[in-house]
């Protein structure tokens, strides 16, 4: 099984002097010579140097005292997570997972060989506790690829011990820096290694060359999409009568296309957060999903719908695998936080096991049935069709036209959408009508939300503005459907508990006060959409 550690370090450049003397770092009461030590990691990525380009890095390392495969991720400048499992010949399926939405279908192949030698020292405080490891390091890498080519360096390490204050690496670097020890223009071994044995400056020449006869192309093809003219003659008349067809973004489309791709990237950047079941990471997830397929629906006059809707209901299918325990999960929370604040006196029979077991019972199976769908053929599938939406995206007339007016109208839609339902709920009696309109005003304020982010950077203020009135809108209206989906739940749970001869008592009460949340919501809103609709520029 693999395990996380949380890594804080700072790299430093290294001569032949070594390292300073570092007993005079505030709090540093002893160092501790820890020996040498003989490290040799391999590097794996794909060919074309994927993981590389997102800062991950992977491999497979033996000697030192925590030899095995090791997964790092980025957090923050200096910060990693690095995930770390037992030595063995093949990639653990756990390690290979968590870069999968990276790798895709391609193969992971040995890049680099980096050995070092590890001479290391342990700053302790006064009561012997560890603040940091520091270590010298001799590096040789070698290219296992591409000619073979081989660099050398010398660096110092800093490593922050587990769970230590970040701050006390500040007085080591100042310590540091007064010996004339600067700080390594590298985040990684591996990115030194990568650039330092990377193919030489002919090759790199040639393909700087090639990449300016490409960008000149593709600045030709964009200028002619912003004329409406298209590319290779595919959107002209096809896009105009809706068929689609494929060109370069340039006008409305480059400013849908940037916001299209930041969801892309979220996606695939929480994919392996999601696998490690980190805090809020399958909501983040899902939410990109939702602005993905509510883009595609908001912007048709962009981009064609006969070829984005097949991939919405795609990522409608994501969504609802990430959904599968995150429902239950919010209407859980909801209903145990109601229970816990009951008055013991209102908490008649075995309500409380009876709520325990609901909840552990939504739970079950969740994580198992999402990990399974993220390793499927047809989520790789989806990710590649966003790729191909997104290098070749079915550009239609619109896609060429004014940015602000073609943009501006697409939104207007959206909102009006949300006003149509807003106005159709309050025109209803309180029951299951008004509820489901209300449901669906907030399903639609959400698009016209995500319609409205898209917009910003162009639209500025206005767009803004809507954005919170969206989200204001979207609490209110979220608190009372999250009513009605407790209230079913508590019916249900009160049905059962009378079949097995228990009180339905506090459930009732339960039910009332749930009652009660929906009335104060929906008599919230009138007052509110008065005040949305007034500052809407749409």
């Amino acid at each position: 099984m693999a395990d996380t550690k949380r890594e804080i370090e700072r790299k430093y450049e290294s001569d032949e002097s070594g390292l300073p003397d570092l007993t005079g770092v505030a709090g540093v009461a002893s160092v501790i010579d820890k020996g040498v030590a003989e490290l040799d990691a391999v590097y794996y990525d794909t060919p074309d140097e994927r993981l590389a380009a997102a800062s991950i890095t992977l491999r497979r390392r033996t000697g030192g005292d925590d030899a095995g495969w090791h997964l790092k991720f980025p957090v923050s400048s200096g910060v990693r997570d690095e995930i770390r499992a037992p030595l063995s010949e093949t990639l653990p399926r756990d390690l290979a997972g968590l870069v999968r939405s990276r790798v895709r279908e391609a193969e992971l192949v040995p890049l680099v060989r980096l050995r070092s030698t590890r001479d290391v020292r342990d700053l302790l405080d006064a009561d012997g506790a560890l603040l940091a490891e520091v270590s010298v390091d001799a590096v040789h890498a070698e290219r296992l690829t591409d000619g073979g080519r081989t660099a050398q360096w010398s660096e110092i390490e800093v490593e922050l011990a587990d769970d230590g204050d970040p701050a006390f690496l500040d007085k080591v670097e100042k310590k540091l820096r007064k010996a004339g020890v600067r700080p390594s223009a590298s985040p990684s071994k591996l990115a030194r290694a990568l650039r330092e044995t990377a193919a030489v400056k002919k090759d790199k020449a040639k393909k700087s060359k090639a990449a300016k006869g490409k960008a000149a192309k593709d600045k030709a093809a964009k200028d002619k999409v912003a004329k409406g003219k298209g590319t290779k003659g595919k959107q002209g008349k096809k896009g105009k009568k809706g068929g689609g067809g494929s060109g370069k973004p340039g006008g409305a489309a480059e400013h849908v296309l940037a916001y299209i791709r930041v969801q892309r990237d979220a996606v695939v950047e929480l994919d392996p957060a999601v696998r490690r079941d980190l805090f809020d990471s399958v909501h983040s997830m899902r939410v990109a999903t939702r602005r993905l397929r509510s883009t595609f629906k908001s912007y048709g006059k962009v981009l064609d719908r006969t070829v984005t809707d097949p991939i919405g209901e795609e990522l409608k299918w994501l969504a609802g695998e990430l959904g599968v325990g995150r429902d239950h999960e919010v209407l859980a929370e909801r209903v145990t936080e109601a229970l816990a604040q009951m008055p013991e006196s209102l908490v008649v029979g075995s309500v409380r096991t009876r709520v325990r077991t609901w909840v552990e019972a939504g739970s079950s199976g969740s994580r198992h049935a999402l990990i399974a769908a993220l390793d499927g053929e047809r989520y790789l599938t989806l990710l590649r069709t966003l790729d191909a939406v997104i290098a070749e995206p079915p550009l239609l007339k619109g896609a060429g036209g004014d940015p602000e007016k073609v943009i501006g109208k697409a939104v207007s839609r959206a909102f009006g959408k949300v006003s149509d339902l807003v106005e159709e709920g309050l025109a209803q009696p309180s029951g299951a009508e008004r509820d489901l309109a209300m449901h669906e005003a907030r399903k639609k304020g959400k698009r016209a939300r995500y319609a409205a982010e898209a917009a910003t950077g162009l639209l500025g203020a206005p767009a803004k503005q809507l954005v919170r009135d969206m989200k204001s809108l979207q609490s209110l209206l979220g608190d009372h459907q999250d009513s009605v989906m407790a209230r079913e739940a508590l019916r249900d749970l009160a049905f059962q508990a009378g079949q097995a001869g228990e009180s339905s008592f506090t459930y009732g009460v339960l039910y009332g006060r749930e009652e009660r949340r929906a009335e104060l919501a929906e008599a919230a809103l009138p007052e509110a959409w008065r005040t949305i609709t007034a500052d809407s520029a749409f």
